[in-house]
């Protein structure tokens, strides 16, 4: 099993800026992917970024492009998302999670950390 712990959520303006963590335990070494998903009220939780584990491979949704760095810090277990240019639009539980290497899916979750954006 893999262990995940967020942190860094909070209150932003929008304009603003917050870093989110998280940190990994236990069989690290299966990781192959980690990613940071979001849900809103109402609405589906959305794939915000992910980063391979070896080879850092990175994606980005559309709505966050330009605005969220994912990177990753294999000495530490931990993934980050820097988020600036915070809209309101961005408030969510923001979730992390991990595929394992010969998966398919997103195997292990965090226990989310809340992001609230003022206008």
């Amino acid at each position: 099993q893999v262990q995940l712990v967020e942190s860094g959520g909070g209150l932003a303006q929008a304009g603003g800026s917050l870093r989110l963590s998280c940190a990994a335990s236990g069989r690290t070494f299966s990781m192959y992917k980690m990613g940071w998903f979001r849900q809103a009220p109402g609405k589906e939780r959305e794939l915000v970024a992910s980063i391979t584990w070896i080879g850092g491979t990175i994606y980005y949704a559309d709505s966050v492009k330009g605005r969220f760095t994912i990177s990753r810090d294999p000495a530490k277990n931990t993934v980050y998302l820097q988020m600036n240019s915070l809209e309101p639009e961005d408030t969510a539980v923001y979730y992390c999670g991990v595929v394992l290497a010969g998966s398919t899916r997103y195997d292990y979750w965090g226990q989310g950390t809340q992001v609230t954006v003022s206008s």
